[in-house]
């Protein structure tokens, strides 16, 4: 009953912490864009990477 009594404010402490650090990431703006990350995955650099010599086949 004792471990309870330690558990139970450090749970409700976490919890507090984390519903803050919640509202922090909204106030700062870190759910505006959520699709950008996703879109930005898909488009391909314009730089053509340079082209590698294959020294395996001189062997």
């Amino acid at each position: 009953m004792s471990g309870l009594a330690i558990l139970i404010p450090i749970a409700l402490l976490m919890g507090l912490c984390g519903l803050g650090f919640f509202f922090w990431a909204m106030r700062n703006g870190q759910f505006e864009d959520l699709e950008g990350a996703s879109h930005r995955v898909l488009i391909d650099d314009e730089d053509e990477p340079e082209e590698r010599e294959d020294y395996s086949a001189e062997t």
